[in-house]
C-alpha cells in the first residue's frame, strides 16, 4: 500500500512538473460548458474525466451518449473523480460552487490544481478556497468573461488567487485564453459579478420591455427610438438574443444573479436591480420548464429571429391566466 501511495505521489509530481497537456483533467458538471470544454481538450489530445449529478437519475443518458462518443471517462462521484484529476475545473451551477468543493476536498491530490470556473460572489470563492487548500489543493478561481458557446475554450478567463500566476500559462498551453486578474481572491470575481448586473440585468430588461411593448402594440415605436438613442446596438437581433438565451439558460442565470446579488450585499449595498433581474430570469425559466416554449430542450427558438414569437407566447399566458 505505501509503495503504491509513494508510486502515485510521484507520478503526480512528475506530471504537474511537465507538459500540462500530459494532465488528466476533470470537469465537475457536464453541462453545456463542461461538454463544450471537454470536446475542445479532447482534440488537443488531453485526457478528460468528468462527474454530473445528473449521471445519477434519469437524465444520464445524453451525457454518457457524449462521454462515449468523444472518449471521456465518467467517473462515479466527486471524489472518484478528484482522485485522479491533476487539474478540476468545475463548472456548475452559482449555488453548487461551494458544496463542490467541499465534496471534492476529502479525496484530492497533493497540489492538484482546482480550478473555479463558476459565477459566484467573491464570498462564495473565498470558502471554497479554504476546503481546497485545507486538503491541500490549489485552489485558483476563474471568471468567464462572456458567453462560452461562441468561444468555446477560448472564452476569456480571469484568474485570481496566490496561484494564478503559476497555472496562467499552464492553461494557455491546455488552449484556454486566460489572463491573470489579481493575486488577491475575490478579485477577478467581482468583475465578474459587477459584470453580470449589466449584463443580465439588460437581459431582463429587454424581455419586460419587448414584452410589455408588443401587449401595447408600441414595439416598432420602442425599437426605433432605441436605435436613435443607442445606433450602435441592432436591437431586433440583440433582443431575439437575449430572449433565446434566457428561455435555454435562464435558470442557471437566475442563480448566477443571486450569487450577484450577495455579491453587492458583500459590499454593503442593497441589491434592489439584481434581486430582480433574478426574479425575471427564474419567471421565464419556470415558463419553459411548464413547456410555453415548445418542447423542453430543443431548439426552436434558435432557428428563428424574431423574439415576437415568444413574446406573443407570453402575452398569451398572461391572458390566459386572468
Amino acid at each position: 500500500m505505501r509503495l503504491r501511495f509513494a508510486a502515485k505521489r510521484r507520478r503526480r509530481a512528475e506530471v504537474m512538473s511537465g507538459d500540462p497537456r500530459s494532465w488528466k483533467v476533470g470537469l465537475v458538471g457536464y453541462g453545456e460548458v463542461g461538454r463544450i470544454l471537454a470536446e475542445d481538450l479532447r482534440k488537443a489530445g488531453v485526457a478528460v474525466a468528468a462527474y454530473d449529478i445528473k449521471l445519477d437519475d434519469d437524465r444520464a443518458g445524453p451525457l454518457r451518449d457524449h462521454a462515449a462518443k468523444i472518449g471521456v471517462v465518467l467517473a462515479r462521484s466527486h471524489a472518484d473523480l478528484a482522485g485522479q484529476a491533476d487539474l478540476i475545473i468545475s463548472a456548475v451551477t452559482a449555488s453548487q460552487a461551494v458544496p463542490v468543493a467541499q465534496a471534492c476536498a476529502p479525496a484530492i491530490g497533493q497540489g492538484t490544481w482546482f480550478l473555479d470556473f463558476n459565477s459566484a460572489s467573491p464570498g462564495a470563492k473565498q470558502r471554497a478556497a479554504s476546503r481546497v487548500d485545507g486538503a491541500n489543493g490549489r485552489y485558483v478561481e476563474g471568471a468567464v468573461m462572456t458567453s462560452v458557446p461562441p468561444y468555446r475554450i477560448k472564452v476569456p478567463l480571469l484568474l485570481g488567487g496566490g496561484g494564478a500566476k503559476e497555472l496562467a500559462p499552464l492553461l494557455v498551453a491546455l488552449g484556454f485564453d486566460a489572463r491573470v486578474s489579481s493575486e488577491q481572491l475575490g478579485v477577478a470575481s467581482a468583475v465578474k459579478m459587477c459584470r453580470s448586473i449589466m449584463i443580465k440585468g439588460l437581459e431582463a430588461m429587454v424581455i419586460e420591455s419587448f414584452t410589455t411593448a408588443r401587449a401595447y402594440g408600441v414595439e416598432d415605436a420602442v425599437l426605433a427610438s432605441l436605435k436613435e438613442t443607442y445606433p450602435g446596438i441592432d436591437w431586433e437581433k440583440q433582443g431575439a438574443y437575449f430572449f433565446q438565451r434566457v428561455i435555454e439558460h435562464g435558470r442557471r442565470r437566475a442563480e448566477e444573479v443571486r450569487e450577484v446579488a450577495e455579491t453587492v450585499r458583500e459590499a454593503g449595498l442593497t441589491p434592489w436591480s439584481a434581486q430582480g433581474t433574478a426574479e425575471r430570469q427564474a419567471w421565464v425559466a419556470d415558463l419553459a420548464d411548464d413547456g410555453l416554449f415548445g418542447a423542453r430542450g430543443t431548439k426552436e427558438f434558435a432557428r428563428s429571429p424574431d423574439w415576437r414569437t415568444e413574446a406573443d407566447r407570453i402575452l398569451a399566458m398572461l391572458k390566459a391566466e386572468k
